[in-house]
C-alpha cells in the first residue's frame, strides 16, 4: 500500500481489489512506441464504408421498384409524342363500328393510358392481397391472439362514394373544357390564316412582297404548333417554307410565333397601299395574337393542383382502405375487387390528367399541313383563274354585238 497526503478514490479493478495510489507512483508502460512528430499535418480524410452487406441489395431492390413507374412513364411520354391524325369517312365507319368494343378490349395491352397505371393498380392490388392474406392468418389462429381482425363497416363508403365520383366527374370535365378551348383557338388560327391570305392574294400587287407575306402566313401555323408541342423541330418544318436568313432570324429569336408576325407586319408597311387596305391587312393579325395568348395561357395554368392532389389523395386512401371494407362481404375476392376499382377509377383520372393540356390530343401536325396545302391551292387557282379571266375578256371584246354595241 502507498499512502499520499491527498489519497484518491479507490479504483475497483476486474478482481474488485481496491488499490490506493500515491502521487509518487508511476505506472510502467510496456511497448509503447513514440508517435512521430508530423510537421506538415494533413485533414482527416473519411472514408464512409457501409458496414451493412444489404446495402448494395437495397438499393438494386429500389432501382428495381423505381424501374416500373419509370418504364410506365417513359410508354406514357413516347403516346404523347405520336402525332395524331384528321379523321377520314373510312375511319368514322371504322369509329363507329360494332366490332368497337372488340377491338377496344384486345387493344388494351397497348393503351398508353393503361399501361401508364401499371404501377399504382399493381401496388394497391398487391396492398389487398397483403391485408386479406393477413385476415386469413388471424382467423386460422396462426398468429397471436392480440392480432386484429382487419374489417370495418361499409357505411363510410356509402356516404363518400357521392364524393368521389363528383371529385372524378369536375376533372374530368375541366380538363375536357380546356381541350374544347384549345381546338376552338386553332381553329380560329386556321381560319385566320386562310382569310388572311385571301385577302393578300387580293390587295397585293407586288410579286415579291406578296409572294414573301404568303410565305410568312403559311408558317405562323407551323411555328405556333412547334411552340406548344415539346419536341417539335422549327428548322425542320419550316426549312422548304422560308429563306434561309429569315429562318435564321426566327430560330434565334426568344419567341418565335410574334417573331414571325413580326415579318408579316414589317413587310404590310413596305407595300404601297391605301391607308384603308393597309388597316385591313393589319386588323388580321389580331387572330393570330389571340391564338397565341390563348395557347399560352392552356400551357402555362394548369386546372387548379390543389384539386388534382385532392382528387388523387382521396383516390389513395379509397383504395388503401378498400380491402378492409369489403372483407367481410367478399373475404379473398377483395384482391380481384380492388383491382378492378382501380384500374377503372384511375383510369377515368388519368384521362383527365392526359386532356388537361390539349395539344397533344390534336393533330396539329396534319392541321399544319392541310392548311399550307390549302393556301398552295388557293395561289394556283388565283393565277390560274386570272389568267382564264383575262383571256376570256379579250376574247369577248373582239366580238361585237348584234346591236353595234362591244361586249363587257
Amino acid at each position: 500500500m502507498f499512502h499520499s497526503k491527498n489519497p484518491t478514490k479507490p479504483t475497483t479493478t476486474t478482481t474488485i481489489t481496491t488499490i490506493t495510489l500515491s502521487s509518487k507512483f508511476t505506472p510502467k508502460c510496456y511497448n509503447l512506441k513514440p508517435h512521430p512528430i508530423i510537421s506538415n499535418p494533413k485533414p482527416l480524410s473519411f472514408k464512409v464504408t457501409s458496414s451493412f452487406p444489404n446495402n448494395n441489395k437495397n438499393k438494386n431492390l429500389f432501382k428495381n421498384i423505381t424501374s416500373i413507374p419509370q418504364w410506365a412513364d417513359n410508354i406514357k411520354e413516347l403516346g404523347m409524342q405520336k402525332p395524331r391524325t384528321l379523321y377520314t369517312h373510312t375511319q368514322w365507319l371504322q369509329h363507329r363500328s360494332s366490332l368497337r368494343h372488340i377491338r377496344h378490349f384486345l387493344s388494351s395491352l397497348s393503351s398508353r393510358v393503361i399501361l401508364s397505371l401499371i404501377p399504382p393498380v399493381l401496388a394497391f392490388t398487391a396492398f389487398s392481397a397483403a391485408i386479406a392474406a393477413y385476415n386469413s392468418l388471424v382467423i386460422s389462429h396462426f398468429l397471436p391472439d392480440f392480432f386484429p381482425l382487419l374489417r370495418a363497416s361499409t357505411l363510410p363508403y356509402q356516404l363518400t362514394a357521392p364524393a368521389l365520383a363528383l371529385l372524378l366527374v369536375f376533372r374530368t370535365e375541366a380538363s375536357y373544357s380546356r381541350f374544347v378551348e384549345g381546338k376552338k383557338a386553332w381553329t380560329k388560327v386556321i381560319s385566320g390564316a386562310h382569310d388572311f391570305a385571301r385577302l393578300v392574294m387580293a390587295s397585293v400587287d407586288d410579286s415579291g412582297v406578296k409572294k414573301a407575306l404568303l410565305q410568312y402566313i403559311m408558317a405562323f401555323p407551323i411555328v405556333l404548333k412547334c411552340h406548344v408541342l415539346y419536341g417539335s423541330d422549327v428548322r425542320r418544318d419550316l426549312q422548304h417554307l422560308v429563306e434561309v436568313d429569315d429562318l435564321m432570324v426566327i430560330m434565334n429569336s426568344k419567341h418565335q410565333p410574334r417573331c414571325v408576325i413580326e415579318f408579316i407586319s414589317q413587310s404590310i408597311r413596305l407595300l404601297k397601299l391605301e391607308d384603308s387596305r393597309r388597316n385591313v391587312l393589319e386588323s388580321k393579325i389580331s387572330c393570330f395574337h389571340e391564338g397565341i395568348g390563348i395557347c399560352e395561357q392552356l400551357m402555362g395554368i394548369p386546372i387548379p393542383l390543389s384539386y388534382t392532389r385532392l382528387t388523387s389523395r382521396f383516390l389513395v386512401l379509397w383504395h388503401l382502405t378498400l380491402p378492409i371494407i369489403l372483407w367481410d362481404d367478399c373475404q379473398w375476392i377483395v384482391v380481384p375487387a380492388t383491382f378492378i376499382s382501380a384500374a377503372s377509377l384511375f383510369c377515368i383520372e388519368e384521362v383527365g390528367v392526359l386532356i388537361e393540356e390539349p395539344f397533344p390530343m390534336l393533330a396539329l401536325d396534319e392541321i399544319c399541313k392541310k392548311a399550307h396545302k390549302d393556301i398552295e391551292e388557293a395561289i394556283a387557282a388565283e393565277n390560274l383563274i386570272h389568267t382564264h379571266l383575262v383571256a376570256k375578256r379579250n376574247s369577248h371584246s373582239k366580238v361585237h354585238s348584234p346591236n353595234g354595241w362591244p361586249n363587257s
